[in-house]
């Protein structure tokens, strides 16, 4: 049986007085050009150091965010955080969200109030869920990290036994990014009581099959293009599935180096996000990688999962599974996800990017509903 404990996030004063010197100090580097194509622009960064010195609040956050119901445990000798909020509707679904890198379960606080409580939010109160929101392993206030191996699989068996100690018999899943692969995961594994995976991404592929290319939709098309753009600037992903250790060393000194780092995912690599980026939830992700200092250990996922193959394994995945494609992402091809999943929804979104719960929460949240309502589940 595991031990749940309430949690409360506490950082001292001499955390934030240290933060802000480091960022009054940071030392810029000298731009070669002004654009995207190197990495994320000076200008950009010193506006965000800018204001996480002079303007942003931890404390405000830290309030909102302890309104919230967080708790502790250990799985498998790894400490986990989470958000419990029950809903007040009878048989509500439980479903457990998986947040991707780089983000946190803050990744997750618009859909809270409409998910747990519909009717306040003008929406159908027959559909309503239970929410778990934990902290992937490593991110934030699951850490320290434990021991190695932690990869999207071993992830996903830790989210069913939390599932099953907080009494949930039957439950859904949602996830994107690395979460996504941890719910893809889940559905491999098929515990009993999963009913549903509901995922933003699933990464298959090409297989080099003569004219596969040629049975794709114009979206999906447009989506290569995407792909190949993610190939010519992905360098992140290379160098945390190889390197994380060596990177962590930056990360963790230079709030700067962090903030730049984790803007490649959020604000794009030719700054397409920078129009759309709540720029306060920004600086709270990166506030709590800050504090807690796990900018390198979340970075390990990456290396793990390069390992085991977790999460990209064209291995059977029998779970009813939903997928969103968002525009301004990876774009997943249907018949290339068909080859290993159960896809039984499919919805390509008009607008949103890779953090749909930031950047197009509403066309997520009657996604997730509309998915879980198809599955008859209630």
């Amino acid at each position: 049986m595991l031990k749940i404990a309430p949690y409360r996030i506490e950082i001292s004063d001499e955390a934030i007085t240290d933060l802000k010197d480091r960022l009054a100090r940071t030392r810029f580097p000298r731009a070669v050009s002004d654009d995207w194509s190197r990495g994320q622009p000076i200008k950009l960064i010193r506006e965000l150091v800018d204001q996480w010195r002079d303007e942003y609040d931890w404390r405000e956050h830290e309030r909102a965010l302890n309104r919230l119901p967080h708790f502790m445990t250990e799985i498998d000798g790894q400490p986990i955080h989470f958000v419990h909020v029950k809903s007040s509707v009878p048989n509500a679904l439980p479903l457990i969200l998986s947040h991707g890198w780089p983000a946190s379960f803050v990744e997750f606080l618009g859909l809270i109030g409409p998910l747990t409580d519909p009717k306040a939010h003008g929406l159908d109160e027959s559909i309503a869920f239970d929410l778990v929101i934990p902290s992937l392993p490593g991110f934030g206030f699951s850490s320290p990290m434990s021991v190695p191996g932690w990869d999207s699989a071993r992830t996903a068996k830790a989210w069913d036994t939390l599932m099953k100690a907080l009494g949930y018999e039957r439950y859904g899943a949602h996830g994107g990014d690395v979460g996504a692969l941890v719910g893809r995961e889940l559905g491999i594994l098929a515990p009993e009581g999963l009913v549903g995976t509901h995922l933003l991404q699933i990464f298959a592929f090409p297989t080099g099959q003569p004219g596969e290319m040629d049975k794709l939709s114009s979206f999906e098309m447009e989506g290569m293009g995407n792909l190949a753009k993610f190939e010519k600037y992905g360098g992140y992903q290379v160098i945390q599935s190889k390197r994380p250790g060596t990177l962590a060393f930056s990360l963790n000194d230079s709030p700067a180096g962090q903030l730049a780092w984790n803007a490649e995912l959020w604000f794009g690599f030719e700054g397409n996000g920078v129009e759309h980026v709540d720029r306060e939830l920004y600086l709270t992700i990166n506030s709590i990688f800050w504090f807690t200092a796990t900018s390198g250990s979340a970075a390990n996922v990456y290396f793990e999962d390069a390992q085991t193959g977790a999460g990209y394994r064209e291995i059977p995945n029998p779970t009813p599974t939903g997928v969103a494609v968002f525009p301004d992402d990876f774009r997943s091809v249907r018949s290339f996800a068909e080859r290993s999943n159960n896809i039984v929804h499919w919805t390509e979104m008009p607008r949103g990017g890779h953090f749909a719960a930031q950047d197009a929460p509403d066309l997520l949240l009657e996604d997730i509903r509309k998915f879980f309502n198809g599955l008859a589940v209630r």
